[in-house]
């Protein structure tokens, strides 16, 4: 009883403060200076300064500001262009269009990044100006890229499947193989919802620019090369062991900046626009991750992660009914926790449930990794939805609306999984 005192103070307390208009990132450290000085001894203060302090230094966290210029580069010379050219001839007889640009360039991007949320700035700054542009309707052009952006998690390489191989005692190399086919099927899963909305909404989905024979197809798709060649330039150093993600995401500017430069598309006006753009939108997103950062202390101060999990295992549950509740329990906490949190803070208890249910640990490693991406687009502290707030000034409840429908189809993700783990299971089985 004691524990849903707190988690419906805590729930209070955040709905009130976001409520009144106070940043998404203050809030968060907000309600977590409230729990800790109302339900832990450990003094608040000292608490937020080294952990904010923590957050904001990690070197790991330096790529994502790097991937963010990238987009902006990209997005304010000739090289988004560019990939919509290439792109579009090949979508363009799908039902939907353009708008499955979203889908092919989040994919894409996911095995540069490891991060939805770099995923979701990068992209959305490339495709949100393009497809409002060419008239699509902003709930889908928004939608589709908050719900393909969380393919940043599961398309290796993923920070998140590092974490949770590390904490299940597994193969990490076998879980990123494990990760291929998932994603790969989420991403057809959000093309096809998009197919069957342009066919039932043929009137809000914006003429074809015009058929083209398969020459005329190749010769649009040299506008490709750049952006190619920049992806692959960056994809390649990670997986030569070359660089890290943070110094491959280094590569991608240095890239992004001489194929501009090639292109005449550089002056000096687009960089400094490009440096103070990726400046604004990573300041957004650290303050977030501050704030996240210190309401992860607190919450496992306050021991409400553990206590829960500790609950769900006593209930000694069969198989599939204790899936479902782990599914419902990882949507609970992914709405005030971080994915990696979540992992860090329950698997040494929910683990040996789980062995001793027979489930298999990489599945469960992919399960858990596609529950973390519906919280990243789950109010009220879906990451991807503030990501997108900043960039479009929409208002959290309409963009949350707009991305349920991607929820959904996570959620049938899930339930293929569980009829065909196979999905999962083969490919890392043949390594």
């Amino acid at each position: 009883m004691n524990d849903v005192l707190v988690t419906s103070l805590l729930i209070v307390s955040l709905f009130v403060l976001l409520g009144s208009g106070v940043w998404i990132g203050l809030t968060l450290a907000g309600v977590a200076w409230i729990g800790m000085e109302l339900f832990s001894s450990r003094p608040a203060g000292d608490a937020m300064a080294i952990t904010i302090w923590g957050a904001a230094s990690s070197w790991t966290l330096t790529a994502l500001p790097l991937f963010v210029w990238m987009g902006e580069i990209l997005f304010r010379t000739k090289l988004s262009e560019s990939m919509f050219r290439g792109l579009a001839p090949w979508v363009n007889a799908l039902p939907g269009r353009l708008l499955h640009t979203n889908i092919l360039g989040s994919t894409i991007f996911a095995a540069v990044s490891g991060s939805s949320a770099a995923t979701c700035a990068t992209i959305g700054k490339m495709t949100i100006p393009e497809l409002t542009q060419r008239g699509y309707p902003p709930e889908k052009v928004v939608g589709s890229l908050g719900g393909a952006s969380t393919l940043g998690l599961l398309i290796p390489p993923s920070i998140i499947m590092i974490v949770y191989g590390v904490a299940a005692e597994v193969s990490i190399a076998k879980l990123f193989v494990a990760g291929v086919v998932p994603g790969l099927m989420l991403a057809a899963l959000f093309s096809g919802h998009l197919m069957i909305w342009a066919l039932l909404h043929p009137d809000q989905v914006p003429r074809s620019e015009g058929r083209l024979s398969l020459r005329e197809k190749l010769g649009e798709s040299r506008h490709l090369i750049p952006v190619v060649l920049l992806i692959g330039g960056v994809i390649g150093t990670i997986y030569t062991g070359i660089a890290t993600a943070t110094e491959a995401a280094a590569v991608g500017v240095v890239g992004a900046l001489l194929l501009s430069a090639a292109q005449g598309s550089l002056t000096a006006k687009t960089f400094r626009d490009s440096l103070l753009g990726a400046t604004r939108l990573y300041c957004m997103i650290a303050l977030i991750l501050a704030g996240a950062a210190f309401l992860t202390l607190a919450m496992g101060y306050i021991g409400l992660p553990r206590h829960l999990a500790e609950f769900v295992t006593g209930l000694q549950l069969s198989p599939v009914v204790l899936i479902v509740a782990l599914a419902l329990f990882y949507m609970l906490l992914g709405c005030f926790l971080d994915g990696i949190s979540m992992i860090v803070l329950t698997m040494g208890v929910i683990l040996p449930t789980v062995s001793a249910a027979g489930i298999d640990l990489i599945w469960f490693g992919i399960f858990v990794v596609i529950v973390v991406e519906m919280a990243q687009i789950t109010p009220p502290v879906g990451f991807n939805l503030f990501v997108l707030q900043g960039m479009t000034q929409r208002e959290i409840t309409w963009i949350a609306k707009v991305c349920m429908p991607y929820f959904f189809l996570m959620v049938l993700a899930l339930i293929l999984l569980w009829w065909f783990p196979g999905l999962v299971t083969w490919l890392p089985s043949r390594m």
